[in-house]
């Protein structure tokens, strides 16, 4: 038997491991799985070209939980290590980088993550086990060895009688470990991190029906059938899927397989995704997965933590930013690279150029495969734009390439259901909806009940109103003014129609220069100038009376604050609500409040003409509304 001591040059290394990493204790079965997933993948090729004396077969992993003992076993029938092996890579190798690791990581190792990236994978292990054994027989059919080490620097390697090819690593669980001896606590963790390992991991063992045996129908002494028990047998639980549809080539699934797996990866999410996106490149680096668009609705936050990250095949995290582009973060589906490492700091992933250049590469993929949905059955596309809108706007906004992109596949959708891109809603509209000054304006609505007066008096002009209700519009249509060249966007109730698209024609007023001065005093006098702003307008005499609009600017900031934009400082909305009220000089209504001669009646009437106004914009609440109605009834009378 030899002793000797790990080449470790700082001697309190397990401590540090320990300490540093106790946050992410549980990775230590994914660590020991990779291991042998990788020693098992290694035989695989060498088998394959004749280097190998032993037959690959059909081998798997198996973990074994011995709660008496208080040990933990995982066993892989791999490619296996010789004693002068495990002298190599358990002694000296896996601790080559430990100065380094020390150094660099001592204040941050806990959030930035060591295992994986440095060689302490199975190391790991003494995160969770005060005494570690090692029984392994390589491929080459050198003699067995027995490695074991209590979490010291001191070792100890003998030979040892295992027969079969493969490693057998024995974790002594800690007594502060022992959850890790319980069996729902190892199912979840094999669920978690290696549910879509390439081998086969084997968890204990379960019944099944078995293939073989058809139940006969017994018929008894009085005629009755039944038919016998169905036979059961047991088999090995196999808890994980080696083969999952990332790793297959697009051409060899049907859009059901797309469907099966997106209900493996979410057994309790019982809607279909709208469709999906296959990634696969293998340069200038190597990635692959499946993106899914699940249905959005207006919360940008709900779908977040969605898109797992694998490291070929092995989970990493579900926290993508940074690899996948914020805007689709709300997708699902699974990335997996061997190019982002297993564990490090969200700011190295930031800084990373392979990243950088993944993140452009899924941005590039998802609108391509936009704009060929959208080309191949545009139909269909229209039908899901309203969940799938927030996704594409918020691209929109916070990438230029894709915005550019966008440009042939994002739509613009009416208030009477009609669908356009850019491109087409503007060859439609610049006749019409273009102003006085040569400039394009798109009207649009965010609440067709709420805004109905105000579409219907633009309808009954030919102009076409936008419906635009997601959280960020304000955010887009300032992108979109800033983009395109000599257009602006405004809502149908921010002024009076005439006043949003202003022609050369212009109405000339009933009233005379004194009237109006007379109407404007009596207007401010009734009217509270702390809420409204009082506008003289001569407009067609069938149009309404008083008309109450909020000014585009402000109510557009207001907006921006409130989905999280427009800086830091939240000036516009602390400001009180204002609003314009738009008084038709041409409306017999407002000529008969300017000629009735009782100073009473004239209050009533503006009062009553201003509540009409409020209610039709859902402005008249509480007491207010109450006493409308009162006065309402009272008039009636």
């Amino acid at each position: 038997m030899a002793k000797g001591s790990i080449n470790v040059s700082v001697e309190n290394i397990f401590p540090l491991i320990k300490k540093f990493l106790y946050s992410d204790h549980e990775i230590f079965l994914r660590e020991l799985i990779s291991n042998g997933t990788d020693a098992t993948l290694k035989l695989k090729h060498l088998a394959s070209i004749g280097e190998s004396k032993s037959e690959y077969g059909t081998p798997q992993i198996e973990v074994k939980i011995d709660k008496e003992g208080k040990k933990l076993h995982v066993i892989d029938q791999g490619l296996g290590m010789s004693a002068e092996e495990v002298e190599k890579y358990i002694n000296q190798v896996a601790f080559s980088g430990a100065e380094e690791f020390l150094d660099k990581y001592k204040d941050s190792a806990k959030d930035s993550g060591i295992i994986g990236h440095f060689g302490l994978g199975f190391y790991s292990a003494f995160m969770v086990a005060e005494k570690v054994e090692i029984i392994t027989k390589s491929h080459t059919g050198a003699p067995a060895a027995h490695w074991m080490c209590d979490g010291s620097p001191e070792f100890t390697l003998e030979a040892s009688d295992r027969t079969e090819r493969g490693t057998e690593i024995i974790l002594h669980i800690a007594a502060d470990s022992t959850e890790f001896l319980e069996e729902s606590r190892i199912s979840s963790l094999l669920q978690k991190y290696n549910k879509f390992m390439p081998i086969p991991i084997k968890f204990g063992t379960k019944e099944i029906n078995d293939p073989t045996h058809e139940p006969e129908t017994i018929t008894d002494k009085d005629g009755k059938e039944t038919k016998e028990p169905q036979r059961k047998i047991t088999v090995d639980n196999i808890i994980n899927n080696p083969n999952p549809a990332w790793t297959k080539q697009p051409a060899d699934l049907e859009n059901e397989d797309y469907k099966g797996f997106y209900r493996e990866l979410y057994p309790s999410q019982f809607e279909e995704p709208l469709f999906n996106i296959h990634l696969n490149v293998d340069y200038p680096f190597n990635l692959t997965g499946i993106l899914y668009f699940p249905k959005m609705g207006q919360d940008m936050q709900m779908q977040k933590d969605k898109i797992q990250l694998y490291q070929n095949q092995v989970y990493v995290t579900d926290n993508v930013e940074g690899i996948v582009p914020e805007f689709l973060t709300m997708l699902r589906g699974v990335i997996d690279s061997p190019d982002i490492p297993l564990n490090v700091s969200r700011s190295y992933l930031q800084a990373d150029g392979a990243v950088k250049k993944i993140s452009s590469y899924i941005s590039r993929k998802v609108a391509d495969k936009l704009k060929s949905l959208f080309n191949t059955n545009r139909e269909d596309f229209e039908a899901k734009w309203n969940d799938i809108k927030i996704v594409i706007e918020y691209g929109m906004l916070s990438e230029d390439k894709f915005f550019e992109k966008a440009n042939d596949f994002a739509l613009f959708p009416t208030v009477d259901n009609a669908y356009y891109t850019y491109d087409e809603l503007f060859n439609k509209i610049k006749a019409n909806q273009t102003d006085k000054d040569g400039k394009l304006v798109i009207l649009y609505a965010s609440d067709k009940d709420a805004q109905h007066a105000y579409i219907e008096t633009a309808k009954a002009k030919n102009y076409e109103v936008l419906l635009l209700d997601s959280p960020i519009v304000s955010h887009l249509i300032q992108k979109l003014e800033s983009d395109k060249e000599n257009i602006t966007f405004a809502r149908v109730d921010g002024d009076h129609i005439d006043n949003l698209i202003k022609k050369d024609e212009t109405t000339i007023s009933k009233l005379t220069e004194e009237q109006k001065t007379a109407l404007d005093t009596l207007l401010k006098e009734v009217i509270p100038s702390e809420k409204f702003m009082v506008q003289l307008e001569a407009m067609d005499s069938e149009s309404s009376p008083f008309i109450i609009t909020q000014p585009e600017f402000m109510r557009r900031m207001k907006e921006m604050q409130q989905s999280g934009g427009g800086g830091g400082i939240n000036m516009f909305g602390s400001m009180p609500e204002m609003y314009n009220l738009v008084v038709n000089t041409n409306s017999k209504l407002v000529n008969d409040i300017l000629e009735t001669e009782a100073k009473e009646e004239q209050e009533r009437l503006i009062n009553q003409s201003l509540d009409l106004a409020r209610l039709s914009q859902g402005l008249l609440k509480g007491e207010e509304l109450t006493k409308f109605i009162k006065r309402s009834y009272e008039m009636i009378k």
